[in-house]
């Protein structure tokens, strides 16, 4: 009676406002209509004013009514055509493979059937269906569970269109196109840094690699390469959209980074990467092995600099537009991006833990120096701390591979013991080893410089050993310090093989030979620039001592038989016949001896060869003519010519002989008339 009252004495505003109270009332007991409008009629007995309500009500249930009617029929047409695709790919084989995408037509109503149907389900998830009385679940659920199983099959049938147009769509590559697009790519990075000098001045270098890298090392629109045809990336959208919508995220990215994960593959393939397990580097001679390593050191650069920075753009334009979810584009890139970076860095692993040889070093810095540039590339692309780090990990083990490998050559060097002598005083095979391996190593000095350690113990044998100036070595690089100890040690080697000849005159031009052959492989190399002009210097003067240790070993016995001893002055009537004979047979067996010799030893630097024939003949010619003008009239007769067999004419061609290599003799050569 109450509430009757207070009713009665509300205004118009009022009773606005309890019609809309008792309407809300309704609603939200989300009974049956038969019970609604039980209430509406006891809402009525308080006051008549709310008899309007039951007319308001019915109108809505109207509306409510007309708009499911039409989801319903919507629905119905959508999940037939869903139905049907679905029958067609349960029913054939999967290489006769029908895709939605063959047909525009096709696509779009299929997409517009998906739509229409997660809008049903979404429209049933904002306004639930009430239950029904004769079933626990209601008929509004039971279209939901249709709806469900609909989205379930169309997701399933997406998968394989995802699939099929991700295969079908991918860009055919060959090793001619991949070395090309590095190329590219190269090209692109140069301008970036020649724009940069230009905008920065000396320090534009430096700066200008930043800028790039801040960019993530994203390629140019010109260079990049399309690894999927790029008019497929709308269908790829379309797909992805609608499976994310639906909750399928984790089947998407299954499909699409299983696919892009073997196009990778098959990248790999032709770049000349094999999957193999540390067990079979391991075994693979040197020659073989050799190929995979220099065919791995393009392929780290083509895969992080081309195909990764390829797929970043890919997967960025598949997802990025149509799905705000970083994490979501990350872990597809990364899924897709793991397998080819792991296969690459197991390789490096296996050959960084391979036994030690000295020929194995260069490839190694080469590995080293492709995974060190392509590293800071990787670490903008990837975000995978696993496989960061185990890229890390692998170039740390490059490095103590390529410490430990320059050891192992060190060692060889100051172990080499071979006795067999080289029997023309030619270059040993030593020095030529290992003068052309430094020169190659001085080429990744700046790596070798980061790698390579100097300890207390190396400037002790610097000094004590090879009795070595101190502060030169202080004052050098460490592969400059590390060099000077191997050509130090490889000077000692010589010397060492230098005593197997019994002859101390080939000893000297042994030595002459081989440190020429240093001198001027340093300064025809880098390796000036790492010894400096004080070593080149010094050997030139050891050079010149070698030479005139040469002339002194070999030409002093001849040289003995030409002084005036014993024989008188040219103008005496009295000298002794008996002497000049003896004198001039003994020279001739000297000269001869050596000219049988010598002509078998080799110099080969043509103007080392040149410099010491001249050598011998300022030395020995002027001293035989001024004895053979003086004394070689003193035995004219019809047997002067067992005695003076040669004129110095004569002797100056035939040392022109000396030092090629080739024995010859002087036995029946007959003395040429003045």
């Amino acid at each position: 009676m109450t509430t009757t009252t207070s009713l009665t004495g509300a205004g118009g505003g009022a009773e606005d406002r309890v019609l809309a109270t008792a309407q809300q009332i309704v609603k939200s007991l989300n009974t049956p209509k038969e019970v609604r409008e039980d209430m509406l009629l006891i809402f009525s007995t308080f006051d008549n004013r709310l008899s309007g309500i039951s007319d308001l009500i019915k109108a809505e249930d109207s509306n409510h009514h007309n708009l499911d009617q039409d989801h319903f029929q919507r629905f119905q047409a959508a999940e037939k055509l869903i139905l049907r695709w679905d029958s067609s790919l349960s029913s054939e084989p999967s290489r006769h493979f029908t895709s939605l995408l063959d047909s525009p037509h096709d696509a779009l109503d299929y997409f517009s059937a998906l739509d229409d149907i997660i809008h049903f389900v979404d429209h049933f998830s904002i306004n639930p269906p009430p239950p029904s009385s004769d079933d626990d679940r209601g008929s509004g659920q039971i279209m939901v569970d249709r709806a469900e199983n609909a989205i379930q099959l169309a997701m399933t049938r997406l998968e394989e269109e995802l699939r099929h147009a991700l295969i079908r769509n991918t860009v055919p590559l060959n090793a001619e196109s991949l070395h090309g697009s590095m190329k590219r790519v190269s090209l692109s990075f140069a301008s970036h840094m020649d724009e940069n000098l230009e905008s920065f001045g000396d320090t534009g270098s430096e700066r200008g690699y930043d800028r790039f890298h801040s960019r993530g090392g994203s390629l140019d629109d010109d260079v990049a390469v399309d690894l999927v045809n790029p008019d497929a990336v709308v269908e790829l959208k379309d797909i992805v959209e609608r499976m994310v919508r639906c909750g399928y995220e984790r089947e998407c990215l299954q499909v699409y980074s299983s696919v892009r994960r073997d196009a990778l593959d098959e990248s790999l393939v032709i770049l000349g990467v094999e999957r193999l397990s540390i067990e079979e580097v391991q075994r693979i001679e040197w020659k073989s092995l050799d190929e995979k390593m220099k065919n791995w050191v393009q392929a780290v650069k083509i895969a992080v600099g081309v195909l990764l920075c390829g797929e970043k753009r890919l997967c960025d334009s598949v997802f990025g537009d149509i799905y705000d979810n970083y994490e979501m584009k990350e872990i597809c890139f990364n899924e897709t991006a793991k397998g080819c970076v792991m296969q690459l860095l197991n390789f490096g692993e296996a050959v960084s833990i391979c036994k030690r040889s000295p020929e194995k070093l260069f490839r190694i810095l080469d590995m080293y120096e492709a995974l060190r540039d392509a590293l800071p590339d990787l670490e903008a692309l990837v975000s995978d701390e696993f496989v960061i780090g185990e890229a890390r990990g692998v170039l740390t083990g490059l490095g103590e591979a390529a410490k430990g490998t320059f050891a192992e050559f060190e060692n060889c060097i100051r172990n080499e013991s071979s006795r067999k002598p080289v029997i023309t005083g030619d270059v040993h095979p030593l020095p030529r080893y290992v003068m052309n391996y430094l020169k190659l190593l001085v080429d990744y000095g700046e790596h070798l410089d980061m790698l390579l350690e100097i300890s207390e113990e190396d400037l002790h044998r610097f000094q004590n050993e090879f009795g070595g100036d101190g502060s030169q070595f202080e004052s050098m690089s460490p592969l400059g310090r590390r060099v000077l100890l191997l050509m130090s040690q490889l000077e000692s080697n010589l010397k060492e093989k230098s005593r197997l000849y019994e002859d101390s005159a080939i000893q000297q031009v042994f030595l002459m030979n081989n440190l020429h052959y240093l001198v001027r492989k340093v300064k025809d190399s880098d390796l000036g620039k790492v010894l400096g002009d004080d070593w080149i210097r010094k050997r030139r003067g050891q050079i010149r001592q070698y030479a005139t240790g040469y002339l002194r070993a070999s030409w002093s016995m001849a040289l003995s038989c030409l002084k005036d001893n014993g024989v008188g002055g040219s103008s005496s009537s009295n000298a002794s016949k008996m002497a000049l004979k003896e004198k001039f047979k003994n020279f001739n067996a000297c000269f001869e001896e050596i000219y049988r010799i010598q002509t078998a030893w080799k110099v080969p630097d043509e103007q080392l060869r040149e410099e010491l024939r001249i050598s011998i003949s300022e030395k020995v010619i002027p001293a035989y003519r001024s004895f053979y003008g003086r004394f070689s009239s003193q035995l004219d007769g019809r047997h002067s010519g067992k005695y003076i067999k040669h004129t110095p004419d004569d002797l100056e061609i035939y040392l022109s002989d000396l030092f090629e290599g080739t024995p010859a003799v002087l036995h029946h050569i007959r003395r040429k008339s003045t």
